[in-house]
């Protein structure tokens, strides 16, 4: 799925492939996000001994399942910190952690999910800090009813009290150094007493600074108003960082969002081309930003996709806009998600590598 020059790659397969692989092509492996409704492959997960996510999302396009396994370069190291199940090479670490919200009791001041979300994050950010992987690229963010209400808030605006609670715990920045990530829903508890629920987050991190990215559409989400919740989302909207000879680019979930607002609420084919709008505004500010010469520059086309659908009806518009803004070029994986609002139909998530060399000097 990305190109195998990179030191930090990834490539994708079906969850039974993925288990079927050999020894050696294992120790090569940082980790893998798993995403499959079927219980059966979910326990198959259990016997891997690597990082491995899994997000009990469909497969909307093709297949049961979908595997995006990440790859890094030379010595690899495993290790287990609390809940966390991580691996590192020498410049790049990637974790997962799962914690069940009944972990956790409510109190007057924080739910089972806030209190979940602080948790995982406190984790998160003491091994970075004891391993000396200071820098957090990515996150990826996946809990059960995410536009639920419960204990009077909806559950995203939970998650991202916990966040921001476990940022400023740490002294970590809440606005603009803040590492690209999506937040998605699955599954339907059915109401507050429903089944158990986990929050699942994977991350990557490294020991260089990423550059992060705003996207001149839209507010930043960190500066969003309060009619959003009483804590802004913390992320950027995408990440830039340079790893080895290349430059790898993390663009967050996004959506059919336009300065703070959602746009066309009813019309799946309208968002589909204003998410794309966006990502090609982030993309011209990756571009833009960039100190070294990279060629080919990010585009579209160099992109791979996840792509988060809401209702599985809405597929063939979706696939149809999307080949027709990208092209021939089009890759992409889709799975069935609820968005972080109730009025998205859709959220895309992408990831390129380039290559980069140093310019020339200039001369006077």
């Amino acid at each position: 799925m990305i190109d195998a020059i990179s030191p930090l790659h990834s490539t994708q397969l079906s969850v039974a492939a993925f288990l079927k692989q050999s020894e050696p092509w294992r120790k090569s492996v940082l980790g893998a996000f798993c995403f499959s409704a079927d219980a059966v492959e979910n326990q198959m997960q259990a016997d891997t001994n690597i990082p491995c996510m899994h997000v009990a999302m469909q497969r909307l396009d093709a297949g049961d399942s979908v595997c995006e396994v990440w790859h890094g370069s030379g010595q690899l190291t495993q290790g287990q910190s609390g809940a966390i199940h991580y691996c590192h090479d020498e410049d790049v670490l990637l974790g997962v952690i799962e914690l069940p919200e009944a972990m956790f009791t409510a109190d007057t001041d924080k739910t089972p999910l806030q209190q979940a979300t602080e948790s995982a994050y406190r984790q998160i950010f003491a091994l970075l800090e004891t391993l000396r992987y200071l820098y957090l690229f990515r996150c990826w963010n996946y809990m059960a009813d995410i536009n639920a209400h419960s204990f009077g808030l909806e559950r995203y605006r939970q998650f991202n009290l916990g966040r921001q609670d476990a940022f400023l715990a740490h002294g970590r920045d809440v606005m603009g150094n803040v590492p690209a990530a999506c937040a998605l829903g699955f599954g339907q508890t059915g109401s507050v007493q429903g089944p158990p629920t986990t929050l699942t987050i994977a991350f990557l991190a490294g020991r260089v600074a990423s550059h992060n990215i705003e996207n001149p559409r839209q507010i930043s989400a960190y500066q969003y108003p309060q009619q959003y919740g009483p804590r802004s989302p913390t992320f950027s909207r995408a990440s830039l960082v340079r790893i080895g000879q290349n430059e790898v680019l993390f663009i967050s979930g996004t959506a059919s969002i336009v300065g703070h607002e959602t746009l066309h609420p009813d019309n799946v084919v309208a968002q589909t081309r204003e998410t794309i709008a966006n990502i090609k505004a982030v993309l011209d500010e990756a571009n833009r930003q960039s100190c070294l010469a990279s060629q080919p520059k990010f585009d579209l086309a160099s992109l791979y996709y996840t792509v988060y659908v809401r209702r599985p009806a809405d597929l063939a518009q979706i696939r149809a806009e999307l080949a027709h803004c990208v092209g021939d070029a089009l890759t992409a994986v889709y799975l069935q998600a609820d968005m972080c609002r109730e009025d998205l139909l859709l959220e895309i998530e992408a990831t390129a590598v380039h290559p980069w060399m140093h310019m020339p000097a200039q001369r006077d």
